[in-house]
């Protein structure tokens, strides 16, 4: 099991909150990923959401990713992402779980599973699900619960060898996942900054990023 954050996808051009200076794209965090900015000003965040999708369209899968899904060769890999982006899925790993769900879908205010593929276009002002409720962004916002924990914890629970790429873990409940991994499980952390890992595993620590960490990486677990 590999989980990614928002490191990962980094040196792909993709910014980080955690690295602006509490700054997501120059807006703060509570203007644009929460229930409440939602409800206070709905266009402002489908103008930003709008925004990330186009961003999106234009970044490539850089080489931690395709190095990721070239282990499907050797290993049964599943990758469970904090992130929005599918650079995974145009990697071409095939077992991927979105925590936080994704840019490139939109779903019903009313009805969480009520969900539709949207691309990379704009969510436009007053769209409308089949239900008739306004369209929103099919992301988890901050104070919101996360469906696919149940799932990822159960797939941590089975991991063989457990390796973290690109994030801080401070944001839970992801951040509590290693609490599932057996303490007879490898872990691998690759990043480039110290992270304090909230475990008593062993863990192997490989300070780089993604680019180059998944290349030692998937050197180091040949030697498994």
């Amino acid at each position: 099991m590999v989980l990614t954050g928002a490191g990962m996808s980094a040196e792909s051009g993709i910014k980080t909150f955690r690295e602006s200076g509490g700054l997501w794209e120059e807006y703060h965090i509570e203007e644009v990923a929460s229930p409440e900015a939602w409800q206070s000003n709905s266009d402002l965040v489908q103008r930003f959401y709008n925004e990330r999708r186009r961003q999106l369209e234009k970044a490539e899968p850089n080489a931690g990713h395709t190095g990721l899904a070239a282990l499907e060769k050797d290993f049964d890999v599943h990758i469970i992402t904090q992130n929005i982006d599918n650079l995974h899925e145009r990697a071409g790993s095939t077992k991927i779980l979105h925590l936080h769900g994704q840019l490139t879908q939109a779903r019903s205010s009313k009805n969480s599973n009520l969900i539709i593929d949207i691309g990379y276009r704009d969510l436009l002002t007053g769209e409308k699900a089949q239900d008739g409720s306004l369209l929103r962004p099919h992301i988890v916002w901050f104070g919101e619960a996360v469906p696919e924990m149940e799932e990822a914890a159960d797939i941590a629970s089975y991991a063989d060898i457990f390796a973290v790429i690109g994030t801080s873990l401070n944001v839970y409940p992801a951040a509590g996942l290693i609490h599932y991994v057996s303490l007879m499980t490898p872990v691998f952390l690759v990043d480039p900054k110290p992270v304090q890992v909230p475990s008593v595993h062993k863990v192997y620590v490989i300070r780089e990023g993604a680019v180059k960490g998944v290349a030692i990486l998937v050197e180091k677990l040949k030697e498994i």
